[in-house]
C-alpha cells in the first residue's frame, strides 16, 4: 500500500518523495559505487552510462552497451529540455540525495536536486517540495555561487520562481542567466514561462525562437506550438504540435505531445478528438494526471458525466491542483449537486491556505473562485495586486474584468476583458466574460458577437458558463429585421440652401412690355440684315451646362 504524502515542509534531505503523490509508485533507489562517483562525479558518471563506447578486453568480442537505467534516462531528459518520467525523476532524486550527504561540497549535484524537486512539486502539486527545492539550491549557490559559474542553481531558481507563480523574480533569474551565457538554450523556458505570466507576449515569442535556434527537437517544437497558440493562429500550432509529438523519444514527451493536442482540440470545441488524444498520452503514460483531467472536460463536453466525475475524483486525489478543484466544484454546481459543490469549494480554500503558507501565488484562481462563488470585491483585490505587480497575462485581464463586472462595475471591467480578448488568444471563457459585460452596459450588438464568438468558438466550454452564454444570447435575441442594411446610418437628408436675407437679394429686372419687346426686336432684325425674323427658341435649345437654369424671372 502507498504511503500518504508528506506534509512536513521541511523534510530531511534524505526522504524520498512520496509514493502516494503519483500514480507511479517510484523503483528503489539504482545502486551507484563510490568509487565510480570519486573517479568521474556526478555528470561524469551520467556520460559513462549513456556513453556509446565501453571497453573491454582485447579479443573478447564487442557487446551492445547496456540500457541506460532511470537516472540515466532522467538526467538524458534534463540535458534534451524534455521532461521524465515520474519513475526516472524519483530515481534520480533518490541518488543526488544520497550522493550529497557525503559529498556536501558538490554545487552541480545540489543544483539537479533541487530542479528534481521543482519538477516533482509541480507534477505533484506538492508545494512542500518547493521548500525542499529552495534549500538544496542554496547550498549549491553557497558551495560555489552563480558568478563563478554556477548558472544550473539560477536557472533551477527561476524554475522555482515560475511554479510559484512569482513570475518577476523568474524573469530576474532567466535574465540574469542569458546575460552571462547567451549561447546557453537552459535559461529560454524559464523566460518563456515568465514571459507568459507577465503577459509579455512579443518578448516570449523572441524567446521561443531563439530557444528553438539553440535547441532542436520536439522541446522546441512544443514551445513554438504554444507560442502560435498565444497568438491566435490555430492551424499553426496544430501543424507544430504534431510535428512534436511526431519527433518525441521518449514516453514522457509522447505524452506531453500528445496532451498538448488534446488541448488544442478541445479549445476548437472538437471534444471527442480531444478525448482520443487524452487516451493516447495516457496509454503512453499512465501518470501523466494531467491528461486525465484533459479527459474528464472532453467527457463533460460529450455528456458523460459520470464517467467525468470519476476521472476528476481520481485524479484531484492524486494531483490537487486548485483549479481542478474549482473546476470539480463547478461540474457538481452544474449537475444540480449543490452539498457536493460546497464540498469540494471548502477543500479547494484550505488547499488556497496552504499554498499561501508554501508561497505559492494562486491569486488567479482563488478571484475566479470569488468572482463567481463567493465575494466579488475579494477577487478585485486579489486582481488588482496581480495588476499592480506588472503580471498582467490575457489570464489576469479576463479575470480582473469579470470580477469588476460581478462587483457591479461593468463599465470599469470591460477595458480589462476587451484586453484579454484582444490578445488574440481564442478562449471561450474571454469572449462569453465580454459579450456579458457589453450587454449589462446596453451594448446588444457587440454583446450579441461575442456571445456567438464563444459558442461558435468552443460549445461546452464550460458546464455553468456555455449554458448561460445560450440563454443570453437567445434573452439578446436576433438582430433587427432588414439584417445589415438596417444597421448602417441613415443616409443623410438633402442639403438645402438657405434663402438669402431680403435686404440682401438682387432686385429682378422688369420683364420688358410686349410692345417694347416688339419695337427692340425689328431694330435689330435690320440691323442683321433680317436674320433675326426667325422663331424665338425655347428654353430646352440652352447651350450645354446650362440646363435646368431658370431665368431670374420665374423667382
Amino acid at each position: 500500500m502507498d504511503a500518504m504524502p508528506q506534509q512536513n515542509p521541511e523534510p530531511p534531505p534524505s526522504t524520498l518523495p512520496p509514493q502516494g503523490a503519483t500514480s507511479v509508485p517510484p523503483p528503489p533507489a539504482p545502486m551507484r559505487t563510490t568509487l565510480r562517483r570519486a573517479a568521474f562525479g556526478a555528470i561524469a558518471g551520467a556520460v559513462l552510462v549513456t556513453g556509446a563506447v565501453i571497453a573491454v578486453p582485447d579479443g573478447a568480442g564487442k557487446t551492445e552497451p547496456p540500457a541506460p537505467g532511470p537516472v540515466a534516462r532522467a538526467e538524458a531528459a534534463a540535458a534534451a529540455g524534455s521532461p521524465a518520467s515520474l519513475s526516472d525523476l524519483t530515481a534520480l532524486i533518490g541518488d543526488r540525495q544520497k550522493w550529497v550527504e557525503t559529498h556536501p561540497a558538490d554545487a552541480p549535484s545540489w543544483a539537479v536536486l533541487g530542479t528534481a524537486y521543482v519538477e516533482w512539486g509541480r507534477r505533484s502539486a506538492d508545494a512542500a517540495y518547493y521548500t525542499r527545492a529552495e534549500q538544496a539550491l542554496q547550498r549549491s549557490l553557497a558551495a560555489q555561487p552563480g558568478e563563478r559559474g554556477n548558472a544550473e542553481a539560477w536557472v533551477g531558481l527561476g524554475a522555482l520562481a515560475n511554479a510559484r507563480n512569482d513570475f518577476l523574480a523568474a524573469k530576474k533569474w532567466g535574465e540574469t542567466v542569458r546575460k552571462r551565457q547567451p549561447k546557453s538554450w537552459t535559461a529560454y523556458p524559464v523566460l518563456i514561462d515568465a514571459y507568459n505570466g507577465l503577459g509579455e507576449y512579443a518578448a516570449a515569442a523572441r524567446a521561443t525562437e531563439k530557444f528553438g535556434t539553440l535547441r532542436k527537437g520536439a522541446p522546441a517544437l512544443a514551445r513554438t506550438s504554444e507560442m502560435y497558440r498565444n497568438q491566435g493562429w490555430r492551424e499553426d500550432a496544430l501543424a507544430t504540435a504534431q510535428e512534436a509529438a511526431d519527433r518525441a523519444t521518449t514516453p514522457a514527451e509522447k505524452s506531453a505531445a500528445l496532451h498538448r493536442l488534446g488541448d488544442l482540440a478541445a479549445e476548437r470545441g472538437e471534444p471527442a478528438h480531444a478525448l482520443a488524444q487524452y487516451d493516447a498520452a495516457l496509454r503512453t503514460d499512465r501518470g501523466h494526471l494531467a491528461s486525465l483531467v484533459g479527459r474528464a472536460r472532453a467527457l463533460v463536453a460529450l455528456g458523460r458525466t459520470d464517467e467525468a466525475l470519476a476521472d476528476y475524483r481520481t485524479a484531484t486525489t492524486k494531483l490537487p491542483r486548485p483549479e481542478y478543484l474549482l473546476e470539480l466544484g463547478e461540474l457538481y454546481e452544474s449537475l444540480d449537486l449543490d452539498g457536493d459543490a460546497r464540498t469540494q469549494y471548502t477543500k479547494l480554500r484550505d488547499l488556497l491556505t496552504q499554498a499561501r503558507t508554501a508561497g505559492v501565488n494562486e491569486a488567479l484562481t482563488e478571484a475566479r473562485f470569488e468572482a463567481d462563488h463567493g465575494d466579488p470585491e475579494a477577487a478585485v483585490e486579489l486582481l488588482r495586486a496581480e495588476w499592480k505587480a506588472q503580471r498582467r497575462s490575457s489570464a489576469v485581464a479576463d479575470a480582473l474584468g469579470w470580477s469588476l463586472h460581478r462587483a457591479g462595475r461593468s463599465e470599469e471591467g470591460m477595458q480589462y476583458a476587451e484586453q484579454a480578448v484582444g490578445t488574440g488568444v481564442r478562449n471561450a471563457s474571454y469572449s462569453y466574460h465580454l459579450g456579458v459585460i457589453e450587454s449589462s452596459l446596453g451594448q446588444d450588438g457587440p454583446a450579441r458577437s461575442h456571445l456567438e464568438q464563444a459558442l461558435r468558438t468552443n460549445p461546452e466550454f464550460s458546464p455553468l458558463a456555455a449554458p448561460l452564454a445560450r440563454e443570453a444570447l437567445d434573452t439578446l435575441g436576433a438582430p433587427a429585421a432588414g439584417g445589415p442594411a438596417q444597421m448602417r446610418p441613415p443616409e443623410p437628408e438633402p442639403s438645402v440652401e438657405p434663402e438669402p436675407a431680403e435686404e440682401a437679394r438682387p432686385e429682378p429686372s422688369p420683364e420688358p412690355s410686349r410692345e417694347a419687346k416688339k419695337e427692340e426686336d425689328g431694330k435689330k432684325a435690320e440691323e442683321d440684315g433680317g436674320a433675326g425674323s426667325g422663331p424665338e427658341p425655347s428654353r430646352s435649345a440652352a447651350p450645354s451646362g446650362q440646363e435646368g437654369a431658370s431665368a431670374p424671372a420665374s423667382s
